[in-house]
């Protein structure tokens, strides 16, 4: 027993019997190897692909920001344009209405006076009608009155006209004198 318990006191647990560590040391050699050869090449693979995609969608989040925000520019300009043009259509519109407003007026205004210029014409030619018949009617009254107080008849007409005329002259001078 003495010889177990000394041999049991030389095996030291942090230090492993030489042929176990070479044996271990062989077996890990041959794992690494292996995963070196097979599987690390294949992590590398996918790691370069992981991030070849992350890169590639930074890259192409930050060309979708890009177009959006020239898009967004384009929509701005647009829209200052539109606004610009709808302003420049209301201010047309405006002057239009404005110079038809106008024209309207003044056609208003000329066919206004029209009619008061055909009313003047017509008062005046339905004083003159009525000056005509009054002169006429007056002339006659009076060529009958005047023949009934001398007793004779008046019945020629140039002299009924001439004095029909000259005492009707006579009232419009007296007429005009009075105003």
């Amino acid at each position: 027993m003495n010889l177990l318990v000394l041999a049991a006191e030389m095996e030291n647990p942090l230090f492993p019997p030489i042929p176990e560590l070479v044996i271990g040391l062989i077996a890990f050699v041959i794992v690494f190897g292996f995963l070196a050869k097979k599987l690390l090449p294949n992590i590398n693979k996918v790691l370069d692909e992981r991030h070849a995609a992350i890169e590639g969608g930074i890259e192409a989040a930050q060309a979708a920001q890009i177009e959006a925000q020239s898009v967004l520019e384009q929509y701005k300009a647009q829209l200052a344009e539109a606004r610009h043009e709808a302003a420049r259509l209301r201010q047309d519109a405006l002057e239009q209405g404005t110079a038809l407003k106008e024209e309207l007026r003044a056609e208003g205004q000329r066919q206004r006076e029209e009619i008061i210029a055909a009313g003047h014409a017509q008062i005046a030619a339905d004083r003159k009608a009525a000056s005509q018949a009054l002169r006429q009617d007056v002339g006659k009254l009076a060529t009958d009155l005047a023949g009934k107080l001398v007793g004779e008849s008046l019945e020629d007409h140039a002299r009924q006209s001439r004095t029909i005329d000259r005492f009707l002259s006579e009232l419009e001078e007296k007429a005009e004198a009075a105003r």
